[in-house]
């Protein structure tokens, strides 16, 4: 026996938290019953249908582990009711359909870089969790050149939403200014490294613009040590790769 919202992620039917919204929404019945968050049941032995869908667990997906390089403009959701495209409209049709596959975490639509997806249910819930702490890494370009004692509490922690964000590591890359060619359409502006081990909703962009130098792009590099860019492989945005099996066991030995 297990918990109903454990079972959909499981067998790639939701991420844990969509299938809570599911039984909480009453769209999940067990053996005929509205089921209820919390409740347990027997794949083997239970009738547990999804939208009146029977999920037929003798036909769980293949395992699959993506990294996806996110353009602007895409959502990382798996439906959007603005009907705006997500990241799974990037992968091909049979990755799309039946193999229960979605994004770990988000990148906000206006982000882009490295987002990773699977249909591994107890992979992504320990993932999400904040107490594994998977450090992020992000080039991001701010408005004007903020200076170090500014860095310095960025590094420290600032208050957000009455609450300390974590200590994270932050470093400059490189400066522009107007008349740049290598940074035309910024102007004056700064390139840094954040590298973070939280991810709050719209973080980077919340605490930059708090402290005065606000967000002009973000772009996430790594997800711990998975790199958009490998030694013979770079990924262009809109593309996807397989995760090595040394990352997937990294990621499972979290």
């Amino acid at each position: 026996m297990e918990r109903l919202q454990k079972l959909l992620s499981q067998w790639g039917i939701a991420s844990r938290r969509h299938a809570e919204e599911m039984i909480q929404a009453g769209r999940v019945r067990v053996n005929g019953e509205v089921a209820h968050l919390g409740q347990k049941a027997d794949p083997a032995s239970d009738r547990i249908t999804v939208d009146h869908q029977l999920i037929r667990f003798a036909n769980r997906p293949e395992q699959v582990y993506l990294l996806v390089n996110k353009p602007a403009g895409i959502v990382s959701t798996c439906s959007d009711p603005q009907k705006r495209p997500t990241v799974l409209h990037l992968l091909p049709t049979s990755l799309q359909r039946g193999q229960g596959i979605y994004p770990v975490g988000r990148l906000d639509a206006d982000s882009t870089g490295a987002l990773l997806l699977t249909n591994d249910g107890d992979l992504a819930f320990r993932l999400t969790h904040p107490r594994h702490s998977m450090p992020k890494t992000y080039q991001v370009w701010v408005k004007g050149q903020p200076p170090e004692e500014v860095l310095q509490r960025w590094r420290e922690g600032v208050i957000l939403d009455s609450k300390k964000t974590l200590p994270c590591q932050i470093r400059v890359l490189k400066t522009g200014s107007k008349g740049d060619t290598a940074t035309p359409r910024y102007g004056d502006c700064t390139l840094l490294e954040v590298i973070l081990k939280e991810g709050r909703n719209r973080q980077i962009r919340r605490v930059a613009e708090q402290l005065g130098y606000p967000v002009i792009q973000l772009h996430r590099t790594a997800i711990g040590p998975i790199q958009l860019q490998l030694p013979k492989q770079r990924l262009l945005p809109g593309e996807y790769r397989y995760l090595t099996d040394m990352e997937i066991n990294f990621l499972q030995s979290r």
